[in-house]
């Protein structure tokens, strides 16, 4: 549990991050990682943009996953290196898939036969190569919630596994193309094993296929997805990355030579951050009690967009050690229905001016913050 000794005294609301804790999530993710010569680990941009964490992250030597040219821009700036820095998304414009070439990234993870003939046309221009994967959809269903799964048929990710051949055969005979890979992602806060399981058998059977046909890729990647406990966060603050990593040991049928690549975001910096917000009143309705806070879903969108759980603490009330646990609706000030964090969630008896933290909000919590209402975004600062 947080403590207010922790927190630094600013304005609220704001995020807090525990860089030490941060570290022990990358020291387990090396500590599985590291007897493998051919795997290589790109941390998912788009979980959290801070550029502190991203130059920590750089720093422990791993790579980046982009999935827009700002992040591309965002990664090269905090120090990671160009050659490990993969581009994906499934609407790249122009000026990404150029500056992208300039710097000469690894690799670009291709969604559709339109996108790979734009690359091919800016890097004719350019007069220099481009290096594709091609992020096949599998059409592998995922437990997670359906707004957060990428995998399946009937999402807008990918190229469909039929196309597979086709694709790649269109790519061999264009003279600016290197084909480097598959990519693969079948959705985000994946907690049963079996999801990543049935990825490896459906990119075995791809790779049989492959070779079937005369083709091979150098590159295989498994995306990522690996979830966190929301429920929880003190009791598991580091994620089951052993159970992860092991799933793909003993489900991949890899090639020799083959490089294998992961895209960890969740898993790596969730349960670091901490959405801390203040409460502004206590008001006492027919049927209801809230505690209004001074958050909304303009500093942290996931329980509005998504349903999404984190465990709320109350950690002036936790000094305080007074008072019986009540029900509170947890909401905050924002003209929307939606504005609320959790329902009939029992706090101790919390009052005006309370600091009050949302657990487990370092991933898609201050990069997914808007200005809606004309309110400021908040601010992220590192744990003293």
């Amino acid at each position: 549990m947080l403590s207010i000794e922790q927190l630094p005294r600013v304005q609220t609301p704001y995020y807090i991050y525990d860089t030490a804790l941060l570290q022990r999530t990358l020291d387990a993710i090396h500590a599985e990682t590291r007897d493998h010569d051919n795997w290589h680990v790109h941390y998912a941009v788009k979980a959290n943009a801070h550029p502190d964490i991203l130059r920590q992250i750089a720093a422990a030597g791993f790579g980046a996953d982009c999935v827009s040219g700002g992040e591309v821009q965002a990664a090269l700036a905090a120090g990671f290196p160009a050659s490990e820095i993969v581009f994906a998304g499934v609407g790249k414009a122009d000026w990404e898939i150029r500056n992208a070439l300039k710097a000469g990234i690894a690799m670009f993870n291709v969604e559709s036969l339109e996108e790979l003939e734009v690359i091919h046309e800016i890097a004719t221009l350019l007069n220099t190569r481009a290096r594709v994967s091609f992020r096949i959809n599998p059409d592998v269903g995922a437990h997670t919630h359906a707004h957060i799964t990428t995998g399946k048929a009937e999402n807008k990710f990918g190229i469909a596994k039929e196309d597979m051949v086709h694709v790649i055969r269109q790519a061999q005979q264009m003279q600016r193309i290197d084909f480097m890979g598959l990519h693969f992602h079948i959705g985000s806060q994946l907690l049963e094993m079996d999801d990543f399981a049935a990825l490896c058998t459906r990119v075995n059977e791809m790779q049989d296929e492959l070779e079937a046909a005369g083709l091979r890729a150098n590159n295989i990647n498994v995306g990522g997805g690996l979830g966190v406990d929301y429920q929880d966060p003190d009791a598991h603050p580091v994620p089951n990355f052993k159970a992860y990593f092991q799933t793909f040991t003993r489900g991949l049928k890899l090639r020799e030579g083959q490089q294998l690549h992961f895209e960890l975001g969740r898993a790596v910096v969730a349960q670091m951050g901490s959405l801390i917000t203040r409460c502004l009143y206590v008001k006492q309705a027919k049927v209801k009690k809230f505690a209004i806070v001074d958050a909304g879903f303009t500093d942290l969108i996931r329980p509005a967009f998504y349903g999404a759980y984190h465990k709320v603490e109350n950690l002036t009330a936790a000094t305080r050690g007074e008072g019986e646990p009540t029900l509170y609706d947890v909401v905050g000030p924002i003209c929307e229905s939606s504005d609320v964090f959790v329902t009939d969630y029992s706090m101790p008896a919390t009052r005006r001016g309370d600091l009050i933290a949302l657990r487990s909000a370092g991933a898609y919590g201050e990069i997914m913050a808007s200005g809606y209402n004309c309110r400021p975004l908040p601010k992220g600062y590192l744990m003293e």
